[in-house]
């Protein structure tokens, strides 16, 4: 079997970048851990915002955190009172000057995050493990994505073996570099213990700097395969 490899870490510098997007000197140690706790407080605190990614950009004593969204008025809040309050919250891990943008995401229903986090929410009310992935499968690609591959690991149905199902429509060609492939990861704590939840999407191949979508292919038929034990 391959080495497992992060899809959007594998095409950094190719047609992917990166969510902290800054540079340091001496400091470095010290921004990175504050950008790693404002991106987990922001997780947790818009929890029910559907947060897809938080970018963090770091001018000159300034920190510039945009948050990607499927909901931005949860975020926003009554006439932006609630932006104010994050506001005050994220100044207190660092020193710099906090300046907030909103983005929606347009389309959740392409965003591997956004899948993989609805689908753990699913798991999490008992919601058949099937039913959840095939629901998401076909939601996404209604909107014209070319291949979904989701996997699901961990005590299925209370089972007391934990094993991995997958579930893969259309394609998802992990290996091509210039493919542009999504990938978003989600945990759910169930009454048995953790299921993990992962997500590939394909949207499409970029070739150059344009971004070309190829014509949907015959969708292949749905597969669900459970394999070994892990």
């Amino acid at each position: 079997m391959g080495q497992k490899v992060n899809a959007i870490g594998f095409r950094v510098g190719i047609n992917k970048t990166w969510d902290s997007r800054w540079f340091a000197g001496a400091d470095y140690a010290t921004k990175l851990h504050e950008d790693y706790k404002i991106q987990a407080y922001l997780k947790k605190s818009l929890d029910a915002a559907g947060v897809s990614k938080v970018i963090i950009e770091r001018p000159t004593k300034k920190a510039h955190i945009t948050i990607h969204t499927a909901r931005p008025g949860v975020v926003i809040g009554k006439k932006g009172a609630d932006i104010d309050k994050i506001k005050k919250d994220l100044a207190k891990f660092t020193k710099d000057e906090v300046h907030l943008n909103i983005v929606p995401v347009p389309k959740p229903e392409l965003d591997a995050t956004l899948i993989a986090e609805s689908i753990a929410q699913q798991l999490e009310k008992r919601v058949a493990f099937r039913r959840a992935m095939k629901r998401a499968v076909q939601s996404c690609l209604r909107l014209a994505a070319l291949g979904l591959r989701i996997n699901v690991s961990g005590r299925l149905g209370g089972a007391e073996i934990a094993r991995m199902e997958w579930y893969r429509e259309g394609r998802v060609p992990l290996h091509t570099l210039r493919s542009d492939i999504d990938y978003g990861i989600a945990r759910s704590e169930t009454a048995y213990g953790t299921i993990g939840v992962k997500v590939w999407v394909f949207k499409g191949e970029i070739l150059g700097k344009e971004k070309k979508i190829e014509a949907a292919p015959d969708v292949a038929p749905v597969e669900l395969l459970a394999t070994s034990n892990e």
